[in-house]
């Protein structure tokens, strides 16, 4: 090297090492550089699989409750792990969910399991962990078959489609005719009233039901899904007037199909950590489906936009007349919320997805700046992943 192009070198070095210093005081070193969408994602997996889930067992643990794991739980893991086309997760985690918490009779799947009074672990049926959770059943058999398509094995299909087939024999009920979804498999035998979760819904999954499972009217269940969705939003329930908000929870009348508030076991009209999910998984269903009533039933719930135009800030639940029920914020309500602001109110979303999500990732690590609990780290994550376009419906050919 000559002593001109020595000369040269030393002055680019001194330039880029003055720039570092800039950078590294500069006040926009707060603001989160993002490379890639996908590498953040996929970071942020890494990061989760390494706090929360198992390393032998691919148990997913929710930390903050006691190391139980909930058939939630496994699901969240199993779609995750297939968006981001982790096979050996997906399969190691399908395997516990088998061994463990799928039902001999009907290959549904029990929702809690955990360390039991004696020391042992295994289902908690002093709990009712035996019973199972709808929400989950169905994301479990959607995952099987987007395994199916993304990995060419059919055996992920006949997995499928025998979960698909029991969800419509045990926890869909028929109610003048038409079939609605329940909250598990014991609601069809429920004397009067059935338990509904709306957060359970799951149009778009429905639709890909309907392309492997040619027995049951799974399109007149995404018909009743938005019928439900839009009455209990309208509906005053127990609260007197309506802010256009999702309730938590709603009783069917198993004979009229009349909707009522719940009653007893906690259940509420609140829109809080269940209801959240709701406009998420509107937003699937107008993404891959360009379903109408999707956004209609969405637009309907302006309170949202209104409460962040006014404060800037979304609380963790709000009670059915729009009264806040909890002062704080979480980055789940956020996540699962952003699938609204998405499809109705993009400007706010990129605020939203920005300011209330986004800040929360450190690129340098990889991780979040301040660890998340078990079920804000799912949801922070479906929201980001929403937003960004990376949770694509991995079967459209059907």
């Amino acid at each position: 090297m000559t002593q001109k192009t020595w000369g040269i070198f030393l002055l680019v070095c001194a330039f880029g090492l003055l720039g570092f210093v800039a950078y590294k005081n500069s006040p926009k070193r707060q603001v989160p550089i993002i490379f890639s969408a996908r590498n953040e994602l996929l970071s942020l997996w890494n990061e989760y699989k390494s706090e929360y889930i198992e390393k032998d067992s691919y148990r997913v643990l929710d930390k903050q409750k006691d190391n139980i794991t909930t058939s939630e739980g496994q699901s969240y893991a199993m779609l995750r792990a297939i968006w981001l086309d982790d096979k050996e997760t997906f399969d190691k985690t399908w395997q516990w969910t088998k061994d463990n918490l799928q039902r001999e009779d009907d290959m549904l799947f029990s929702w809690l399991f955990g360390m039991r009074a004696d020391g042992t672990f295994g289902i908690l049926t002093d709990k009712g962990g035996e019973n199972t959770a709808t929400d989950a059943d169905t994301d479990i058999a959607l995952a099987l078959i987007f395994a199916s398509a993304r990995w060419n094995q059919q055996n992920y299909l006949g997995d499928a489609v025998v979960i698909i087939n029991s969800i419509w024999e045990n926890e869909v009920a028929m109610v003048q005719g038409k079939p609605y979804l329940v909250a598990n498999n014991l609601e069809k035998n429920a004397p009067k009233n059935m338990v509904i979760n709306p957060s359970y819904f799951s149009p778009y999954a429905y639709r890909i039901f309907a392309k492997v499972d040619g027995n049951h009217d799974w399109m007149a269940l995404v018909d009743t899904s938005y019928e439900v969705l839009e009455k209990s939003i309208e509906s005053p329930l127990d609260t007197g007037s309506s802010a256009n908000l999702p309730p938590d929870w709603i009783f069917m009348n198993k004979t009229t199909g009349a909707l009522s508030a719940p009653t007893g076991n906690n259940l509420t009209t609140n829109m809080s950590y269940d209801a959240l999910r709701i406009p998420f998984r509107l937003a699937l269903d107008y993404q891959w489906f360009d379903e109408p009533r999707a956004k209609e039933i969405l637009s309907k719930m302006s309170f949202l936009s209104t409460e962040w135009n006014n404060h800037a800030i979304i609380y963790t639940g709000y009670s059915h007349s729009g009264e806040p029920v909890y002062k704080n914020q979480s980055a789940a309500f956020y996540g699962g919320t952003l699938g609204y602001f998405i499809v109705v109110d993009p400007n706010n979303a990129k605020m939203i997805h920005d300011n209330k999500l986004q800040i929360l990732y450190s690129p340098d690590t990889g991780k979040w700046k301040v660890p998340l609990g078990y079920y804000d780290d799912n949801w922070a994550w479906f929201g980001i992943a929403l937003y960004n376009n990376m949770l694509p419906n991995l079967v459209p050919q059907l």
